[in-house]
């Protein structure tokens, strides 16, 4: 199956962005005024909702564009040639903006201001090394699952998330895009703008050691023609990238493949 063109690409990173940001801010929204000051159950239902349309949106979009919805792993994907860096670049300015279409979506929804700034503050070294934790186990998460188990990864990547959110400092955004766009939002997601660079450093640090952590835990892929981050699938595997290795085909599909004695 050849590569989708990059309009469609874009297309697809753009309802995935505008989907995932709106859900974690909108279920933010939603998650504190029926939670009655109780964090705890807030951060729940913040954590459930995330995780079920990250899971919908690597599932449905991933075959087109690889579902990244997040600069970090478009990054990834670059610096590993899976991805042209001129497609990478375009992959994380429409991430951005349909992100914060999202956001302010999620606003609108709630009968709030669209334009807002947050004024939560999110800095300090403990949380800075939970972005830099979160990030790195994101992408690991995802290059691993690639390899060794490629129809899990919707799954993995969603369940990954879900317990992140629970046990790191920073409650997991590992996504400079969604950084940004929830500094734009004064609700329970939201952060400071003064504390987004830092967030945004330590999110791009963590997915670099990931890179590393995966060469070396996953040496010796196979070089192919297929393109597994930027969409493009083997013509006998339509799912998703990030639903399958970057062998283009799984052992099981190879071992079937065999001339029978």
């Amino acid at each position: 199956m050849p590569e989708a063109p990059l309009g469609r690409r874009l297309a697809a990173e753009g309802v995935g962005a505008f989907f995932l940001f709106a859900t974690v801010i909108g279920s933010g929204i939603m998650a504190e005024n029926l939670s009655g000051g109780n964090d705890a159950v807030a951060l729940l239902a913040n954590t459930l909702a995330t995780g079920a349309i990250l899971f919908v949106l690597i599932a449905m979009l991933g075959p087109i564009s690889g579902a990244h919805m997040n600069p970090a792993v478009s990054l990834v994907a670059a610096l590993r040639r899976e991805l042209a860096w001129r497609d990478a670049a375009a992959y994380a300015l429409v991430q951005l903006a349909f992100g914060i279409f999202g956001a302010w979506a999620a606003h609108l929804m709630f009968d709030l201001p669209a334009l807002q700034l947050s004024v939560k503050a999110r800095t300090g070294f403990g949380q800075w090394t939970g972005e830099a934790i979160a990030t790195f186990g994101l992408v690991l998460t995802i290059l691993g699952t690639v390899r060794q188990r490629p129809s899990w990864v919707p799954a993995s990547v969603a369940l990954y998330i879900a317990a992140a959110y629970w046990f790191t400092s920073s409650t997991s955004f590992a996504n400079p895009a969604i950084t940004v766009a929830r500094c734009l939002s004064d609700s329970f997601a939201g952060i400071a703008p003064a504390d987004v660079p830092a967030f945004v450093a330590a999110q791009i640090l963590g997915a670099l050691l990931a890179l590393l952590a995966a060469r070396l835990l996953f040496p010796g892929e196979p070089e192919t023609e297929s393109k597994p981050w930027s969409g493009q699938t083997h013509p006998c595997d339509h799912s998703s990238i990030i639903s399958r290795g970057s062998s283009g085909i799984t052992a099981e599909a190879r071992s079937e493949a065999r001339p029978r004695p």
